[in-house]
């Protein structure tokens, strides 16, 4: 009995995350400008490419600070837990460091050149879509929250 709690407390809500129920969302309501807060830009076009400034890693990888601007493809895509935009880098055209303290740590990894990321398809509760995914450790559940760009 013991051991049972000890191996329990490591559980966390979001270490089994299934997703956000959504499965309405249309492609072309995916489609245009999203924001984050950290300066973050996202261009979806209808043609599924997709040009990004400044977006960080997404889990563990946003802790090593770099963030891209480049270009890339999207594709909205269906599973049991609901809606996900899938991004990924098609051209690197920047790399820069969140804060400037890691851009002159040496033990910094490089930055990657191919990346994908899972946006995960919700709504606000004006029934609005945004986008997010998880950074830092997922367990902790801590989400990088993408919404239309102001004016869209």
């Amino acid at each position: 009995m013991v051991v049972l709690p000890t191996l329990t407390a490591c559980a966390n809500p979001y270490q089994y995350y299934e997703g956000t129920g959504i499965h309405d969302a249309t492609a072309a309501e995916v489609v245009g400008g999203w924001e984050n807060v950290e300066e973050t830009r996202v261009v979806l076009r209808e043609d599924g490419t997709a040009l990004f400034e400044k977006l960080d890693g997404q889990d563990f990888d946003f802790d090593d600070g770099w963030r891209l601007s480049g270009k890339g493809t999207w594709q909205l895509t269906e599973d049991d837990g609901g809606q996900v935009v899938r991004l990924a880098v098609t051209a690197r055209t920047r790399v820069e460091s969140r804060s400037p303290s890691t851009a002159t740590d040496t033990s910094i990894p490089e930055p990657p050149s191919t990346y994908a990321w899972s946006l995960y398809v919700d709504r606000d509760q004006r029934d609005e879509l945004k986008l997010f995914f998880f950074y830092g450790d997922p367990d902790s559940g801590n989400t990088y929250v993408m919404t239309r760009e102001a004016g869209a």
